[in-house]
């Protein structure tokens, strides 16, 4: 047991997964804000709490260089910090989600599921023309049936998606490299 303490103590892991669950926290707390305004909380608009996300990785990477690589990052170890610290933050806010929408209000889900059918109504003419009309009524029958446990794969999968290109460009930024031994 000790031996799985010590693998996590290690700073290219401590530190992006306690940024990222401060990250999953501050994610959360946007989608409460959400909420508390009266905007649809699980709406388009929630996608840009991936402003935290980048923001969270800037920031980690920028203090992983100066103090624990002593202003050396690694490009391995950048995108190391970033996607650790992305996906800890992705299943944080999905269980803060999903368990909000269980336990406290679930209206936010059912209104989630009425705008979902709505804006597949609103293209309906569209995905049927393009893709016939039994994907249509597939893509209707996920809208209906949909449960709250689709939340956390839903975060965790558009969250990575969106990471890869900002994860990367950041990664480059703070890359910073010790050449002396090519001398």
């Amino acid at each position: 047991m000790k031996s799985i303490l010590n693998y996590f103590g290690h700073p290219l892991l401590k530190i992006p997964l306690l940024s990222g669950l401060l990250t999953g926290v501050l994610c959360f707390l946007y989608f409460l804000g959400l909420y508390a305004v009266g905007i649809p909380a699980l709406g388009n608009i929630r996608v840009l709490d991936y402003g935290i996300h980048i923001i969270m990785m800037i920031a980690t990477m920028w203090y992983y260089r100066k103090y624990i690589g002593h202003g050396r990052l690694h490009l391995w170890e950048g995108l190391t910090i970033g996607y650790v610290l992305n996906t800890t933050a992705a299943l944080i806010t999905g269980w803060l989600i999903y368990l909000f929408v269980t336990q406290v209000d679930p209206g936010v889900f059912a209104d989630y599921i009425t705008n979902s059918k709505a804006l597949l109504l609103e293209g309906k003419k569209q995905i049927i023309d393009q893709f016939g009309p039994e994907t249509f009524a597939e893509q209707w029958s996920k809208a209906i049936n949909m449960k709250p446990g689709v939340l956390l794969p839903d975060e965790l999968t558009k969250k990575t998606a969106l990471a890869v290109i900002p994860v990367l460009i950041i990664s480059l930024i703070f890359r910073k490299q010790d050449y002396s031994i090519m001398q």
